[in-house]
């Protein structure tokens, strides 16, 4: 099993590029909003115990991610969360590489080249 893990995201901004070291879960979440562009993510396609929790520490980070409720129908209707991220984010460092290459990585992000440039 490989390290937490951990990677450092340059957010760039009108008024200067913000570098942030994200661990763990907060990583995780991060690389799911960037390979979900414009689309956004839902906990219910992505599950993961604290999704609302991991995008508020985000935003608090410098993380620009939109919040769009949605209805769902069904015998537990209810609604959910969409999160997208807008802002322009480059990932890299830490064991990134080393996670991607795990099993773990490579069964959540098997398609995970774009990783290197920035979102959409």
């Amino acid at each position: 099993m490989p390290a937490k893990l951990t990677l450092s995201a340059v957010i760039s901004q009108p008024t200067g590029d913000i570098i942030v070291t994200e661990k763990g879960r907060r990583a995780w979440a991060l690389l799911h909003l960037i390979n979900a562009g414009a689309k956004g993510c839902t906990p219910i396609d992505n599950p993961g115990p604290r999704w609302s929790g991991y995008v508020h520490r985000l935003r608090g980070n410098g993380f620009v991610i939109e919040t769009i409720n949605e209805d769902h129908a069904g015998s537990f209707s209810g609604h959910h969360a969409r999160y997208r991220l807008h802002s322009n984010v480059v990932v890299s460092g830490g064991n990134l590489a080393e996670w991607l290459a795990s099993d773990e990585g490579r069964r959540e992000f098997p398609r995970h080249e774009f990783f290197g440039r920035a979102a959409a």
